[in-house]
């Protein structure tokens, strides 16, 4: 290791995961570690399209709380992934950093896309233009969960690093009622 090696400087990448519970019923052993949305069923396919379209080097200042020390608010986002298992929503979004507070707000936005309420290419204008005042909510802390920070150097094997948080499966699902719109949003796609 390196003299100057720091765990949190050093990292070239760090990895969140958030999971988002989208079954009709609360469960006892999930909550603790996921945001319960019940009241409609979720788009993933949007909220992917939503977080695809921010992949690359940007300015992230709508989704970075007050009180933060960082002197500027660009990062580069690496890749992004959006599963549906059941009634399990993960997301996942690997950057170069994140803002303070930067994954819980865009997840509170990601949720609005995939309820129907905030369009994709709303979302997209309102990071575009630093719209921090329109990002009024956070999600929950409890979905959310660093999987790993990557380094120059192999710090860490793979095998005890990646992959080796929790992934819950359900034996079966019980999927909210679509909202109206997104009835008709898939009628059209027919």
């Amino acid at each position: 290791m390196p003299q100057d090696w720091h765990a949190c400087y050093s990292a070239t990448y760090r990895r969140y995961r958030y999971i988002i519970h989208n079954g009709r019923r609360p469960n006892l052993f999930l909550t603790p570690w996921t945001w319960h949305r019940y009241h409609h069923r979720l788009n993933e396919k949007n909220m992917r399209a939503a977080l695809e379209g921010m992949i690359g080097l940007h300015d992230f200042a709508a989704f970075m709380r007050a009180g933060s020390r960082r002197l500027h608010s660009r990062t580069t986002i690496q890749d992004v992934l959006v599963e549906r298992e059941g009634d399990l929503i993960r997301v996942e979004i690997q950057a170069s950093g994140f803002l303070y507070g930067m994954v819980r707000l865009l997840m509170a936005q990601l949720v609005a896309v995939g309820e129907h309420r905030l369009s994709v290419e709303a979302f997209e204008q309102r990071w575009k233009d630093r719209r921090r005042d329109q990002v009024k909510e956070a999600a929950p802390a409890r979905g959310l969960c660093l999987l790993r920070a990557g380094y120059a150097e192999e710090i860490f094997s793979k095998a005890g690093w990646y992959d080796c948080q929790p992934w819950f499966s359900l034996a079966t699902d019980d999927p909210p009622p679509d909202p109206p719109c997104f009835a008709r949003d898939e009628q059209q796609d027919l």
